[in-house]
């Protein structure tokens, strides 16, 4: 397979997530997974960038990402089960009724 196509697969990935994001304002699950999305599609470029030029920092930023990535989600997992608990509801405008 040639790179274009690796780089269309990403901006595919990429395009669900901003759609996500867009069209589903409501539920903050879907906008954490679009998120997610985004950053895997991101991840894809730089792996194939990497690829390409070969050089491996673009393999070592992957990593770093992931990282960030992942303390995201369980911030963000931990700020939902918060959220469930005082409003028994998950929806994002019930966020801005916390603002102090």
């Amino acid at each position: 397979m040639n790179l274009t196509a690796f780089f269309i697969l990403a901006m595919l990935i990429f395009s669900i997530g901003v759609m996500g994001i867009i069209l589903n304002r409501k539920n903050l699950i879907v906008v954490l997974m679009s998120i997610e999305l985004m950053l895997l599609a991101v991840n894809t470029n730089f792996i194939v960038f990497s690829y390409a030029l070969q050089d491996i920092v673009g393999q070592v930023v992957v990593f770093f990402v992931l990282t960030v990535a992942a303390a995201e989600a369980a911030i963000g997992l931990a700020i939902l089960v918060v959220l469930f608990r005082n409003k028994n509801s998950i929806e994002i405008s019930s966020i801005s009724e916390l603002k102090g």
